[in-house]
């Protein structure tokens, strides 16, 4: 799993530690991210690997980080 920067760390680690994703489907979504170039909260939820309230949580985290 390659990630660019210290705040890609820190949401990988949200993503695993409060919704549980595992390394996979984070990894399916950064192959992903790299090919198409986008938003990798989108396409966790593009790909089903989350839900419409868990894509909310994950929006008012990054706010949260700004």
């Amino acid at each position: 799993m390659r990630v660019n920067c210290h705040s890609d760390i820190k949401f990988i680690d949200f993503l695993q530690n409060e919704l549980a994703l595992s390394r996979g489907d984070i990894a399916v979504a950064l192959r992903k991210r790299e090919l198409d170039n986008d938003p990798l909260p989108m396409l966790l939820w593009q790909y089903g690997l989350v839900d419409i309230e868990q894509l909310e949580r994950i929006f008012d985290w990054l706010e949260d980080q700004t």
